[in-house]
């Protein structure tokens, strides 16, 4: 995937709105506390470690964020 600003590009969440697409990045240059970045479909960024990112992903995996985006 492309790099932006020097973020190397992981995954787009793309939905069905039009204001763009949720993305997922790794900021090499960034302090490990702060290496993945998530974009919202306004710019806004969530930095956050690997390991709280890792976490994310076993919630999501389990079925713990199953109810979040019911709508």
């Amino acid at each position: 995937m492309n790099d932006i600003d020097g973020l190397t590009s992981v995954a787009a969440f793309c939905g069905n709105y039009n204001c763009g697409c949720p993305q997922l990045f790794i900021d090499p240059t960034a302090s490990a506390e702060r290496r993945v970045v998530l974009t919202d479909d306004f710019g806004q960024r969530v930095q956050m470690s690997a390991d709280q990112f890792s976490s994310l992903v076993e919630n999501a995996k389990s079925g713990k964020l199953d109810g979040v985006a019911t709508a």
